[in-house]
């Protein structure tokens, strides 16, 4: 499962801490994942309030 940051982020950080590797960090405001960090376990996914993270 691939998992990516769409447009809608509001960048609220609301996913940061509930990543194990660390592989979200905040660049221009917005939320993005660092691929080579990502396992890919999704997460993040039900942390993101506005929907913006998905597989």
């Amino acid at each position: 499962m691939a998992v990516k940051i769409t447009p809608e982020c509001i960048g609220c950080e609301a996913c940061i801490d509930s990543c194990p590797t660390n592989a979200i960090i905040m660049k221009e405001g917005v939320a993005e994942i660092v691929a080579p960090d990502c396992i890919e376990c999704g997460a993040c996914i039900p942390t993101c309030p506005v929907n913006a993270i998905v597989e």
